[in-house]
């Protein structure tokens, strides 16, 4: 039976924040507010909780997970090749709603979908996610939708249709909106803009100028 926590109730939100974490680390699901919609994650290098994860969504291994982070930091033990064009996008954009496609480090033990080595990741500007992150490490996270689905930007509607496949519930009210991240593949000697989201790729020029857009 999902358990389900108001984490804009402070007691709630200790108690939910401890038992997401205890569920992430026995290889369980949690669904958690971001600053774009609700997420549903799980440990990252829990292969089984990841395949968990597409299972829920009704989602293939073509379509690999995201991960989440609690801090830039952690980048250093995840990716490998991240340029100095790559860094300053993090630095001007992290916290927020920039995924990044880099190379991942060859000796992750991890195993995301079909990613043909590289790993989208984004530090989310959201307290509730930084603290679980902080607190239980990189996690696999996609919009907590049904594939086909809208991506839900409430507890209730990522409840509606996920149900008890998920073990906690973090909710902390309606997100900004639901305007998924921009991605930017950094993987290139010029970054490439794969998708626009909340930022667009003049808002991306200001510190790559050179960015390019895909078709």
């Amino acid at each position: 039976m999902a358990r389900r926590y108001d984490t804009n109730d402070a007691t709630d939100r200790t108690t939910g924040l401890r038992e997401a974490a205890s569920a992430v680390r026995r290889g369980e699901l949690v669904v958690l507010p971001t600053d774009t919609v609700y997420g549903i994650g799980a440990d990252a290098f829990t292969k089984e909780a990841v395949g968990d994860l597409l299972e829920a969504k009704g989602r293939g291994r073509n379509m690999p997970t995201p991960v989440l982070i609690g801090s830039p930091n952690t980048l250093h033990g995840l990716v490998t090749d991240f340029s100095e064009l790559a860094w300053e996008l993090v630095d001007a954009f992290w916290p927020g709603a920039l995924t990044l496609v880099a190379k991942h480090q060859p000796s992750l033990q991890w195993d995301l979908g079909d990613t043909r080595g590289t790993v989208a990741v984004r530090m989310p500007l959201h307290p509730v996610a930084i603290e679980l992150l902080t607190e239980v490490g990189p996690m696999a996270v996609s919009s907590a939708n049904l594939t086909g689905h809208p991506a839900p930007e409430d507890c209730d509607a990522a409840q509606e249709m996920l149900g008890d496949s998920v073990s906690v519930y973090l909710d902390g009210g309606p997100t900004p909106g639901n305007v998924p991240s921009s991605i930017v593949d950094v993987t290139r000697e010029v970054p490439l803009l794969l998708r626009a989201g909340a930022l667009s790729a003049e808002d991306l020029r200001k510190v790559v100028p050179d960015l390019e857009v895909a078709n």
